[in-house]
C-alpha cells in the first residue's frame, strides 16, 4: 500500500478553503475548518439544495460504482477523492467483488492525513492513495502506489466524481486534454465516470456558486451537457447516457422523482472504452 508519502512535512493550508472540505461540510462530514465552512455556508446562501445535490451525487457514485463491480470491473482509479466518508468507494465495490483493487488520488494535504481510512479494504484486495493533481495525468498514471497496485494492462473504472468543474479551461481546454490523457492510458474494456456541475437547470444559482469558490480561491467551470459529452468522446456511453445524477439507475423507480433538475444540478454518465 502507499500513502502518499506520509512521514513528511506538508502545509495543510487550513486558512484556505478547499473543495473536498466544503464537500465534506456538505454531506455533513466532520473534516473542515473555519475556511471551508464559511465557504460552504456561502454555497447554501446561493444555492439553498447545495447539501442534497451533494448527497445526489455521492449516491450515483455507489450505483455506478457497484454497476460496474458487478459487470466484473476489479480496479478502480478515484480521481479527486474527497475527504474519506463511509461507505468509500473501496467499501462499495469490494462488496461486490472482494479482490477489486483501488487507488485514490487527490491534492488536499488534509486528504493525505486522513488517507488510512481509505486503506482498509478486504484483504483479498487491495488499495492504495496517491498525492496527486488531475491536471497532471502523467504523475497520477507514473505514481508508484498506483502502479504497484494496478495493472494498467488489463481494464481500469476511471473515476471523475464533482471534480472537473474544478478544472477551468484558461484558454487551453486543460479538463478534456487531462481527460483525453487518462483515457489514452488504460485499455479496451475501461470505463470513465465522472459527474459535472452545471448552469442550465438554475443559471442564476449556480452562477452565485461558481462566484463563491473563486472568490475562495478555487477556479470553478460550469459546462453545458455538450461540454460533458466530450469527455466522453470515442468511448460507449453506458444507459441511460449522460442525464442528471438523480436519474442515472435509480435504485428505485420513484427515487428520480424525489429530487428536481435545478436541485441535481449535475450530470452524470459512465462510457465504456471500445
Amino acid at each position: 500500500m502507499s500513502d502518499g508519502g506520509r512521514g513528511t512535512a506538508v502545509d495543510l493550508r487550513l486558512d484556505r478553503a478547499h473543495p473536498a472540505r466544503i464537500y465534506d461540510f456538505l454531506l455533513g462530514g466532520r473534516t473542515h475548518f473555519a475556511a471551508d465552512r464559511e465557504a460552504a455556508r456561502r454555497v447554501l446562501s446561493a444555492f439553498p439544495p447545495a447539501a442534497a445535490a451533494a448527497r445526489i451525487n455521492r449516491a450515483f457514485t455507489h450505483r455506478a460504482a457497484r454497476h460496474l463491480a458487478r459487470e466484473g470491473m476489479g480496479q478502480f482509479l478515484d480521481i479527486g477523492t474527497g475527504i474519506p466518508t463511509s461507505p468509500n468507494l473501496h467499501e462499495t465495490v469490494q462488496a461486490v467483488r472482494p479482490d477489486a483493487r483501488v487507488v485514490y488520488t487527490d491534492n488536499d494535504p488534509v486528504v493525505l492525513a486522513h488517507a488510512a481510512a481509505l486503506l482498509h479494504g478486504r484483504p483479498e484486495g487491495r488499495t492504495a492513495y496517491v498525492q496527486a493533481d488531475v491536471t497532471d495525468p502523467a504523475a497520477v498514471l507514473g505514481a508508484p502506489g498506483l502502479r504497484e497496485t494496478l495493472d494498467l494492462g488489463r481494464p481500469v473504472a476511471l473515476v471523475l466524481v464533482a471534480l472537473l468543474h474544478f478544472v477551468p479551461d484558461d484558454g487551453c481546454d486543460r479538463a478534456h486534454a487531462a481527460v483525453e490523457e487518462l483515457k489514452a492510458a488504460v485499455p479496451s474494456g475501461s470505463t470513465l465516470t465522472a459527474t459535472h456541475a452545471t448552469r442550465e437547470f438554475a443559471p442564476a444559482a449556480m452562477a452565485r456558486v461558481a462566484e463563491v469558490y473563486q472568490r475562495a480561491g478555487t477556479p470553478f467551470q460550469l459546462r453545458t451537457e455538450a461540454a460533458f459529452r466530450r469527455f466522453f468522446d470515442g468511448w460507449e456511453l453506458l444507459e441511460p447516457g449522460v442525464t442528471l445524477t438523480h436519474r442515472w439507475r435509480p435504485d428505485r423507480p420513484g427515487d428520480a422523482l424525489r429530487a428536481t433538475s435545478a436541485e441535481a444540478a449535475c450530470y452524470a454518465a459512465t462510457a465504456r472504452k471500445p
